[in-house]
């Protein structure tokens, strides 16, 4: 006889809890800006630990992703770097090569041959040592076609035939790499 009485006090309270659902269901809607029904979703643990599971996962591969592009980013950096990191020694010797040429121009036009011969070796070795470090001459002539990205005007001359064309070449540009590192100073025609 109890266990009856107990079925039908449960079995009232499921009536009423459904009464209940059916009155919230009804507020809901009525509520509802749109007319749309909103459901109620109650997920059960397994559910919400495997999303869970998903957004961690998620957040994992994209730290996973940033980081292999700060480590990309961060060695072409320093590839970069080590590849002019002889920029500023190899600037400052510059001017000791173009004393150099300037200086077997003047010294090939006196009749000593042995000074020539032995000012040509230290040049030479002075050349290959510096292109052996990257060192690369920017390779523009009389006549060329001026183009500003790769040699810098000092100064313009009458001379119809060149005009827009570089007449004279004032002092050898070279770069490191594919970058510039000195333009080439040049004459061009007006």
């Amino acid at each position: 006889m109890k266990f009856k009485n107990i079925f039908k006090n449960i079995s009232n309270m499921t009536t009423e809890n459904t009464e209940i659902d059916q009155e919230i269901d009804e507020v809901t809607l009525e509520n509802n800006a749109n007319g749309e029904q909103l459901i109620i979703e109650e997920l059960s643990v397994e559910e919400q630990l495997t999303q869970d599971l998903a957004k961690e996962k998620d957040k994992y591969l994209r730290l996973f992703a940033e980081f292999e592009n700060y480590k990309r980013r961060t060695t072409k950096e320093r590839i970069e770097l080590f590849k002019t990191a002889n920029q500023e020694v190899l600037l400052a010797m510059l001017p000791v090569l173009d004393d150099f040429d300037r200086a077997m121009v003047e010294i090939s036009k006196s009749e000593d041959e042995l000074l020539l011969k032995g000012v040509e070796l230290i040049h030479e070795k002075l050349k290959t040592t510096l292109v052996s470090k990257g060192l690369e001459q920017v390779e523009v002539k009389a006549g060329d076609v001026f183009d500003a990205d790769f040699a810098e005007a000092i100064t313009q001359i009458p001379a119809p035939k060149m005009k827009g064309k570089i007449v004279d070449i004032l002092e050898k540009g070279y770069k490191l790499g594919d970058k510039i590192i000195r333009f080439p100073k040049v004459v061009i025609g007006q």
